[in-house]
């Protein structure tokens, strides 16, 4: 449904598929896999952004549930990245305007409930044969994942640079009988300063699968794609602009440091002692270099100034 709507944009709509195994999101045999999830993310959408020559274009995204957890985690590797060989990873950073949350559960300070929500999360999300013949990996989700409280912290320290807006679900869904809302108001849409918040009126699941344009939340979530798109280029070419510049003004310090280091490390120049006038090499000037040239005769008188050794001559090389 988007592309059509989409069409005055000229959007590339772009799709993300992950293995959203529950050990993907917690500590413990599978420590931090989401960080493996993260890289590969950046990694793929930079090749395929280099290779049709799309590198600085703005980037939108759309993220639900535990994606939103992988967007945040990739967008804190790619912004912590500043190594020269590793820079071009970093434009997915300079180029993000916004970012859309559907259902992403934010808050992890109590350890307990984030077991909880993630388990209910699973439940819906995955079949019901793997966590019936898995119950491991609901054990799992008990353990105290400080991988989740991480990305929480970290990502608040680049949250200002985007436009985000946060969406949760309205309806509970039904667990064993069980009416729950699955990630809730406080945890998909924390208040936070100058941040759009908003409800779909769907459960966990469906709050992202819009049937038609009648579907509940369609209307907010592509008003708020449109207005992100019309907005952004001015403001990622900005970003482009700061960027190149701290980029170009950090490989001429380098330079600098290198050139500095290079004259600190060089030896002081000999002065070469004047040569005697009956010494075989006459009145020659001081600092001229003597030259080797091939002879059959082993030395040879080179501009009546130099006597010159055949360096060729198998007996010196030996």
């Amino acid at each position: 449904i988007l592309p059509p709507i989409l069409e005055d944009e000229k959007a590339r709509v772009l799709v993300y598929g992950y293995d959203a195994d529950v050990t993907s999101f917690t500590d413990g045999a599978s420590r931090d896999k989401i960080h493996n999830h993260a890289e590969h993310l950046i990694a793929e959408l930079v090749a395929n952004r280099r290779i049709r020559k799309a590198s600085e274009r703005p980037i939108i995204w759309i993220a639900h549930s535990l994606g939103g957890l992988v967007v945040k985690r990739a967008l804190i590797y790619s912004a912590e990245i500043r190594g020269i060989k590793t820079e071009h990873l970093r434009s997915i950073f300079v180029s993000t305007y916004g970012i859309l949350f559907l259902g992403t559960p934010h808050h992890g300070s109590d350890v307990a409930q984030w077991g909880n929500r993630l388990e209910w999360i699973c439940s819906v999300m995955l079949p019901k044969k793997v966590m019936d013949s898995q119950p491991q990996l609901i054990d799992a989700l008990k353990t105290n994942n400080e991988t989740l409280q991480n990305i929480d912290r970290q990502f608040i320290q680049i949250l200002n640079r985007f436009h985000i807006y946060f969406f949760h679900e309205g309806k509970p869904t039904n667990l064993k009988g069980t009416l729950k809302f699955i990630v809730d108001e406080t945890s998909a849409s924390p208040t936070v300063q100058d941040v759009e918040r908003a409800v779909i009126q769907a459960d966990h699941s469906h709050m992202c699968k819009f049937e038609n344009q009648s579907a509940p939340g369609f209307d907010l979530v592509v008003d708020g794609i449109q207005r992100y798109a019309e907005e952004a280029p001015a403001r990622i070419k900005r970003n482009w602009d700061v960027e190149n510049q701290e980029r170009t003004t950090a490989k001429q310090a380098e330079a600098a440091e290198l050139y500095s280091a290079s004259v600190k490390n060089t030896p002081p120049q000999k002065n070469t002692p004047q040569s005697d006038s009956n010494s075989t090499l006459g009145n020659s000037s001081l600092g001229r270099e003597r030259r080797a040239l091939p002879s059959a005769e082993g030395q040879v008188e080179f501009d009546k100034q130099y006597i010159v050794e055949d360096v060729t001559n198998e007996k010196e090389m030996a």
